[in-house]
């Protein structure tokens, strides 16, 4: 363990990045904690609202990301001062990600079915950083030997098909099964031979002329939804909360 700590962590550089993705990780969390006792009116938190203005925590993110930014690339990547620059950045990047889907749509939409994107491209950044922190790429691994270059090769390969798989189910409109088949094996392959699905890209580019096509889709779907809504629902708002049953009914706008 100490051998492949000093081998992938420590002699790349990676330490930082390593300390960046624990607080990464940890102020999500924390932040999702706190916005639940905020909203459930429990606790010590309330919202900061001077003079009537909600600040969003994206704010103090932002501010920490951008010292974090410029703190790490005064160190050179070198020294203590580049390790708290990447605590501060992971912490600001936790609190801006936790909001994406308000800066995504510029509206409050954390406690709608919208934000429920905050949780995914938080999950999705949180695995990426690590597939690259789990040693397999070998960016600034020096004195590789034969094997160790070709495991790391052949790994390096796979996650690059894999990430083209992930692009293709997310042409036929299956954007979980993309985002987690980037870092998880065959989830994407799965995703990229089956059926698209009613209404992305790819059924109206080849389902067209194909009313079969069409309705086996539609088929599928529609089981597949009745199958695994309820339970995907129950792990979100284990995650992210339980959306506001007003928010979450409310029909949408026609688009401009």
């Amino acid at each position: 363990m100490g051998h492949w700590w000093y081998r992938n962590i420590v002699e790349p550089g990676k330490l930082p990045l390593l300390l960046a993705l624990l607080s990464f990780v940890t102020s999500f969390l924390v932040t999702r904690v706190i916005t639940r006792l905020i909203r459930a009116g429990r606790g010590p938190f309330r919202n900061v609202t001077p003079g009537g203005l909600h600040v969003h925590h994206v704010v103090p993110g932002v501010v920490l990301v951008i010292i974090g930014g410029f703190g790490s690339v005064a160190s050179g990547g070198r020294g203590p001062g580049s390790l708290v620059s990447a605590v501060l950045f992971g912490l600001g990047a936790g609190l801006v990600l936790d909001e994406f889907a308000l800066i995504l749509h510029l509206d409050d939409v954390y406690w709608s079915e919208q934000g429920r994107k905050s949780v995914e491209i938080v999950v999705l950044t949180a695995a990426l950083v690590a597939l690259v922190l789990s040693g397999f790429l070998p960016f600034g691994v020096n004195d590789l030997t034969a094997d160790e270059r070709q495991n790391r090769g052949l790994v390096a390969m796979n996650t690059a098909l894999n990430f083209f798989l992930a692009l293709v189910a997310l042409w036929k409109g299956k954007a979980r099964t993309a985002l987690f088949g980037v870092v998880i094996p065959f989830v994407a392959l799965i995703g990229a031979v089956r059926l698209a699905r009613p209404g992305s890209p790819y059924a109206k580019r080849f389902y067209a002329n194909r009313p079969r096509a069409r309705a086996k889709a539609g088929l599928r779907a529609f089981h597949h939804d009745r199958r695994w809504a309820a339970k995907r629902r129950r792990f979100e708002n284990f995650i992210g909360g339980t959306p506001d049953p007003e928010q979450a009914a409310a029909p949408k706008e026609p688009p401009p």
